[in-house]
C-alpha cells in the first residue's frame, strides 16, 4: 500500500484490520483467561483490565500477575518484565529495514505501540511477500489487535476467576495460543538461508531456560541469533 492520499491511506487501514483478523481472534480468549487470572488472584476488573491497557505484553503480564500476587518488590518486578520484553526494542528498526528507505516513519512513535509479536510476525510477512509499508496499514494491523486483548481481560475479569475452573485442559491450552500463533506468523516466511539462525537461537533459549529461567532463555535466543545473523551475512 502507497500513502498518497486519503482513499488509499483508508483502504490501508481497511486492509490492515482484515490482516489482523486472526491475531485478534487468537488474543481474545487468551486475555480472557489472563483476567480470570488477575480477578481470581484478588485484582479488581478495573486493575486487571489498566495491566492491558498500559502494559499490553501478553504472556508477560501473566508473569506480572504471579510476581505482584507473590509479594516480589515492585523494582524486581519491573526490571523482570523490562528483561523479557527487550526483544520488541528490535522489531521497529527491523520493520523498518525490510520496508526500505523511503517508507513512511512520520508517526512511528504511534503504530509501534502495537508491535506485538504476532503484529510484528504478520507486518514482516506482508513485507516479505511484496506488500508496500504503509503507516495506515500498521495502524489498521495494530489496532484491532489491541482491542482485542483489551477486550477480552475485561470479559474474563468480569466473568470472575473461577469462570474456567471446570475446563483445566481448556485452560492449559489458551497458554500456548500465543508462541503457536507466532510461530504460524514466522514459518509462513521462513526462507532456509534462516534455518541456521533459528536453529541456534533456539538452542541458547531452551539452554539459557533450563538452566536458568525464562527471562534468561529468551535474552539467550535473542543474542545468539543476532550474532548467527550477522555472521552469516558476513560470510555471505
Amino acid at each position: 500500500m502507497v500513502e498518497t492520499g486519503e482513499g488509499r491511506a483508508a483502504g490501508g487501514l481497511r486492509a490492515g484490520m482484515l490482516a489482523a483478523v486472526p491475531i485478534a481472534l487468537g488474543y481474545f480468549p487468551i486475555a480472557f483467561a489472563f483476567g480470570v487470572a488477575a480477578t481470581g488472584a484478588g485484582l479488581t476488573a478495573w486493575e486487571a483490565a489498566a495491566l492491558s491497557v498500559i502494559i499490553y505484553a501478553g504472556a508477560s503480564q501473566f508473569l506480572a500477575l504471579a510476581l505482584l500476587t507473590s509479594g516480589a518488590a515492585l523494582p524486581v518486578a519491573a526490571l523482570t518484565l523490562i528483561a523479557m520484553n527487550l526483544r520488541h526494542l528490535l522489531y521497529g528498526p527491523a520493520l523498518m529495514k525490510a520496508a526500505g528507505q523511503g517508507a513512511a516513519r512520520r508517526h512511528a512513535w504511534a503504530w509501534a505501540w502495537g508491535l506485538t509479536d504476532e503484529v510484528f510476525g504478520a507486518a514482516l510477512g506482508d513485507l516479505a511477500r511484496g506488500r508496500r509499508f504503509s503507516e495506515s496499514y500498521m495502524f489498521g494491523l495494530g489496532l484491532p489487535a489491541y482491542a482485542a486483548w483489551v477486550a477480552g481481560t475485561v470479559a474474563g475479569a468480569l466473568a470472575g476467576g473461577g469462570a474456567l475452573a471446570d475446563w483445566p485442559v481448556l485452560e492449559a491450552g489458551l497458554s500456548f495460543l500465543l508462541p503457536a500463533l507466532f510461530l504460524a506468523l514466522l514459518l509462513s516466511i521462513l526462507s532456509r538461508p534462516q534455518v541456521p539462525v533459528i536453529v541456534v537461537a533456539g538452542v541458547a533459549c531452551v539452554a539459557g531456560t533450563l538452566a536458568v529461567s525464562s527471562t534468561v532463555g529468551i535474552l539467550a535466543g535473542m543474542a545468539a541469533g543476532a550474532v548467527a545473523g550477522v555472521l552469516r551475512r558476513v560470510r555471505a
